[in-house]
């Protein structure tokens, strides 16, 4: 694996854990903010989990395609 082909995909990994992190943001505040569960509860625990699990399929899926 070359230099340039490293470099792409420790790219990619960090701009899909920041949309990773900022839909599950989103996704979080309005559970929170009407208190459909607490702060560091297990509900919060599981959107962040289940939001990385879709994250991580998607992803693969396109870095499949992108052929990096």
């Amino acid at each position: 694996m070359g230099k340039n082909k490293s470099l792409k995909t420790i790219l990619y990994i960090s701009i899909w854990v920041i949309i990773w992190g900022s839909i599950a943001s989103v996704i979080d505040f309005p559970l929170l903010k009407n208190g459909i569960y607490d702060e560091g509860g297990i509900g919060q625990y599981l959107t962040f989990s289940i939001t990385a699990f879709i994250s991580i399929l998607g992803a693969k899926n396109i870095f499949n395609r992108l052929n990096l």
